[in-house]
Order: C-alpha cells, then sequence, then structure tokens
C-alpha cells in the first residue's frame, strides 16, 4: 500500500468532515463516504489545500452491497486501507412510547448494523496487512440512556460501544486496534436544530460551561490512528466537557 488511506463515513459534514479534515491534513488519502453527493464532491476540490487528497464514494450505510462496493473499490485502488471511522449515524427524537417501531429499527440499521458491516469487510482486509487502525463514533447517551427524547439513539450506540470490544478482542492478534469515541454536546448541525432553551440547558450542565467543537472530537481520533496510541484497543473515550466522568 502506497501511502495512508482512510475510510470515513458520513465524512462530507459536521463531526465527520473535522476528522476527514485532520486526517487529509496528516497526508491520508481520505475516502468519505456519504449520501450527500454535493457536499462529497465539494471536499474533492479543494484538496489541493491539504498534505492529502479527498475522494468522494457514494454509500448509503443503510445498504450492504454499497459497503462491499467501497471496500473493494478502495482497496482494488490504493492496494489497502490503514483507517475506518464509523461516524454515520442518525437520530429520531420522540419520547419512548412514541417511537414507531420502524423509527426504531432504522437507527439500529444506520447506527449500529452500518458500523458492524464495515468493520466486518474493512478488517478482512486489516487482516491481510496485518495492521489497521478503526475508530467507531459513540456517544454520551451510550452510557447514560438517551438524554433529547431519542429513546433509540442511545441503545443503537451501546451496542456499537459492545461491537468496538469485540471486534478489538477479535482483532487484536493482527496488529489491528478498535477503539471508539463517545462526545456530548459537539457543536454540528445536528445541534443546530436545538431550541435555544434546550442549548443554554445542556451548556448548563456540562462543567466546561459551552459545547465542544468537531475539531476537538477530531483532534481525539487523530491520536487513536497514530502510532503513539498502537497499545490502546477496546476502549471507549469520553468527549464531553466533564458532563460524564466515569
Amino acid at each position: 500500500m502506497e501511502g495512508k488511506v482512510a475510510i470515513v463515513t458520513g465524512g462530507a459534514s459536521g463531526i465527520g468532515k473535522a476528522i476527514a479534515d485532520r486526517l487529509a491534513d496528516r497526508g491520508y488519502t481520505v475516502v468519505v463516504c456519504d449520501i450527500n453527493e454535493e457536499k462529497g464532491r465539494a471536499l474533492e476540490k479543494v484538496s489541493n489545500k491539504v498534505k492529502g487528497t479527498y475522494v468522494f464514494k457514494y454509500c448509503n450505510v443503510g445498504e450492504e452491497e454499497d459497503f462491499r462496493r467501497v471496500v473493494e473499490e478502495v482497496e482494488r485502488e490504493y492496494g489497502g486501507i490503514s483507517v475506518l471511522v464509523n461516524n454515520a449515524g442518525i437520530i429520531r427524537r420522540r419520547k419512548g412510547e412514541e417511537i414507531k417501531i420502524s423509527d426504531w429499527d432504522d437507527v439500529f440499521k444506520i447506527n449500529t448494523r452500518g458500523a458492524f458491516i464495515f468493520c466486518k469487510y474493512v478488517s478482512e482486509v486489516m487482516k491481510k496487512q496485518k495492521s489497521g487502525r478503526i475508530i467507531n463514533i459513540s456517544s454520551v447517551a451510550s452510557k447514560m440512556g438517551d438524554i433529547t427524547s431519542a429513546p433509540g439513539y442511545g441503545p443503537s450506540k451501546a451496542a456499537v460501544n459492545g461491537l468496538t470490544k469485540t471486534f478489538a478482542r477479535e482483532l487484536a492478534p493482527y496488529n489491528i486496534t478498535v477503539n471508539a469515541v463517545a462526545p456530548h454536546a459537539i457543536e454540528t448541525e445536528m445541534s443546530a436544530e436545538w431550541s435555544e432553551e434546550m442549548r443554554q440547558k445542556i451548556i448548563s450542565e456540562i462543567p466546561l460551561k459551552r459545547l465542544g467543537q468537531p475539531s476537538e472530537v477530531a483532534a481525539v481520533v487523530e491520536f487513536l490512528v497514530s502510532d503513539e496510541a498502537g497499545f490502546i484497543t477496546g476502549e471507549i473515550i469520553d468527549v464531553n466537557g466533564g458532563f460524564l466522568m466515569d
């Protein structure tokens, strides 16, 4: 494999874009997998501004065939995969007794099943290389339950934590580390949907008294994919301004 290659799902906006930007600045070829083709193609046009490069590939994280196609194309075109960041996710805001079964299923299909299938296919490539880094983006809701009237979200991310530890144990003999990052209250398009009342309430509950930035999550991912983090695996790392200290 020539150079380092990273796949970032949901990489066209929000936390995913911040991660893609950070890795591109480190010289990675960053394969941005997203359903937003306009934003994904826009990243390709600014590749001259980073040390690495952006490559957009359309991928619906709910469709297994898209996973298979992307992984096969990346391995064929670049010779391998150094890093996988499972960031794509959705949320459905309803109270527990009001949530539709179809909403519950959709959240698990994207957040949990999607992360599992990408881990499955990418790990097959990494095992042949005997190296790799997998980072799953979880949430503080995975540890303390849903806190924003979205009862399917926390359980789906708790499952991602379990998935992370399972793959970490299974892939360790191949020099592949698997970790998760669990953010809370990050300033993204999702947080922009909050009412001002909700925004202030959330900030008041954070010891640092502010929202986090996508770049602060990306910085943790940058460390976890580095050589210095080679002895860290199976961990769920909080990025929440002290909201949850465990």
